[in-house]
């Protein structure tokens, strides 16, 4: 109903469906796509104006052991296998009943998604796990990537998807990891590369002038834009601009939320769940300031998750009962952040995950000393630099490369060659030097330290070694690294002048720390038990892996795996009442 009420202000409109999701990422489209394909009448909402949230930014990875992918190649495996490498990775912190249904869910999904929807992945045949020297570490078949998808499929609601982190881009175009990345490193060394990527950049260029934007959308940009196909045609009511401000109940069930828009409040009651997919606290001060360490001792926290995702998820959760977890071993997926400045006076933040294992770079603290493999997973990169700040001291690393490495490479926002480097300079985002004494001077490293560190480093990588790491020793180091480069991939000389720094500070790709959940995604309250109506998937939910990172994708994998069991229980709940779905709007 709407209208004025008796005081004069604006009541709110009220909308009847059977489920509403709130948050537009991989796990809430997943969550709607499957309950639409059940027969339920579905709402998305967003709260930014573009939908996709953190997922869009990301590599498109899941981890998904035993996909049907893997399984139809032959190369499927006994559910011990997997485990046995989580109970290694996690410890104590490992939930029997959780990795069970995840590792239940996760191949049936993938199957369910690819059968009746748009959505498609490809294999990551050469994959390998992060820990490779523990017990049940894989070295490929447990992931699967989306595969790229032509925008123009999307009409209209093209212009409502999530760009990807523009600085991860070429001038705007998505590049893949795998071939497709290969190919621009090597576009000059390698007559087939250069023509793939002219023709790459040529279609760019049309799609540039054609739609104002990239087409060819590869990684999170084409995950989403295939569940954002998939849910139009599925019947999915998707509204952008319209946060949650408040749940509705009655008695302990959840049976619905308060919507703001730019108009009125709208009071949407959903006769079957509501799911929580609002993409965790990256960006909420005081929940980071709570749950993270570094944040406590005055170390700024620079996600590279959306702005948006500020826990508004959590906060709702909270708000009826259920309980945000304060146990993990880490509150954030950590991955080392470097600050873009940018023309228009903003700062991009571009996660460093994959040029630190190519030969010829190293990362050093103030101190000029090494603290990581720097070619190990983006999180243990983070957590030990700040295991290596002095009490006291700004939590802060900086990526030290020659020429060499600068032009072939690329490091951080700065792209090889032929793009051109100046601006980087200009803005101070990139530093640059004759020497290695004298980039430690402009960098306030201590000088001394960091001359003996990189002679130390030289000295060794030449012979493709790394006493003091071991970098180059695991399958997953090496698959970072550069085939061409013998003998170790993963390490060469810092040696061709002049040299280059920049600056890394602690960051996040999302949180890790959630509501408390079942194994059916349904939010727990303080005696343990389900709140009626009401499910939590994706980062709002609290990560199964414990804080920890075991392999690329073990946030998608199981935000759409949980995704697809809360909506699979909505269903079934629903079915059991002889519910017949049918959308109201009171007017």
């Amino acid at each position: 109903m709407s209208g004025e009420n008796a005081t004069g202000k604006q009541a709110a409109a009220e909308v009847v469906c059977d489920v509403l999701v709130i948050g537009s990422g991989a796990a809430g489209l997943s969550a709607a796509v499957v309950a639409a394909h059940s027969g339920l009448d579905v709402i998305v909402v967003e709260k930014a104006d573009v939908f996709g949230g953190t997922s869009a930014y990301s590599g498109g990875w899941l981890w998904v052991p035993n996909a049907p992918h893997a399984v139809a190649a032959g190369c499927g495996e006994d559910p011990e296998g997997p485990k046995t490498y989580l109970r290694a990775v996690l410890g104590n912190r490992y939930d029997e009943t959780m990795i069970g249904a995840f590792l239940e869910a996760g191949p049936r999904m993938l199957d369910f998604l690819e059968k009746n929807t748009e959505v498609r992945f490809s294999p990551g045949s050469g994959v390998p796990d992060f820990h490779g020297t523990l017990p049940g570490a894989a070295t490929g078949w447990r992931s699967v990537v989306a595969a790229p998808y032509d925008g123009r499929k999307l009409g209209s609601l093209m212009a409502k998807l999530r760009p990807p982190i523009r600085e991860t881009t070429f001038f705007g175009m998505g590049i893949a990891s795998g071939v497709d990345m290969r190919m621009f490193l090597t576009a000059l060394r390698s007559r087939k590369a250069f023509f793939y990527v002219t023709r790459r950049v040529l279609k760019h260029v049309r799609d540039l002038v054609v739609h104002r934007r990239a087409m060819q959308l590869v990684n999170g940009n084409a995950l989403i834009a295939r569940l954002l196909r998939s849910a139009v045609d599925a019947g999915v009511e998707l509204r952008s601009s319209t946060p949650a401000r408040a749940l509705m109940r009655e008695g302990r069930r959840v049976t619905g939320a308060i919507l703001e828009t730019k108009a009125a409040p709208i009071r949407v009651k959903a006769r079957r769940g509501v799911v929580l997919a609002a993409g965790g606290f990256p960006h909420d001060r005081r929940r980071l300031h709570d749950l993270l360490p570094h944040v406590q001792t005055g170390t700024p926290h620079e996600s590279a998750a959306p702005d948006s995702n500020s826990g508004d998820g959590l906060r709702l959760a909270e708000s009826v009962g259920g309980r945000v977890s304060t146990t993990l071993a880490h509150a954030a997926a950590y991955a080392p952040v470097s600050l873009v400045p940018r023309p228009d006076g903003s700062i991009g933040r571009f996660p460093h995950l994959v040029e630190r294992g190519k030969p010829g770079v190293i990362a050093v603290t103030a101190a000029g000393r090494r603290f990581v493999d720097e070619g190990g997973p983006y999180h243990d990169y983070v957590r030990e630099m700040i295991a290596a700040t002095a009490p006291g001291k700004p939590t802060v690393s900086w990526l030290i490369c020659d020429r060499r490495f600068l032009r072939r490479y690329g490091l951080g926002a700065v792209k090889p060659a032929p793009v051109p480097i100046g601006r980087f300079l200009k803005n101070g985002y990139l530093t640059e030097a004759p020497t290695i004494a004298e980039l430690a001077k402009r960098c306030d490293i201590d000088p001394v330290a960091l001359v003996k560190t990189v002679e130390a480093f030289n000295h060794h990588a030449a012979k493709g070694d790394d006493p003091e790491y071991h970098r180059g020793t695991t399958p997953y180091q090496r698959v970072q690294g550069d085939p061409d480069h013998k003998p170790n991939p993963c390490l060469a000389p810092i040696e061709r002048a002049p040299f280059y720094a920049v600056k890394v500070v602690p960051g996040s790709l999302g949180t890790f720390a959630g509501i408390e959940t079942d194994a059916q995604a349904r939010v727990l309250d303080g005696s343990c038990m389900p709140i009626p109506g009401l499910f939590a998937v994706g980062n709002d939910m609290n990560s199964i892996m414990g804080g920890h990172y075991p392999s690329g994708g073990i946030t998608l994998g199981p935000a759409m795996t949980f995704g697809f069991i809360a909506a699979e229980t909505i269903a079934a709940d629903a079915a059991q009442d002889g519910h017949k779905g049918r959308r109201e709007h009171a007017v």
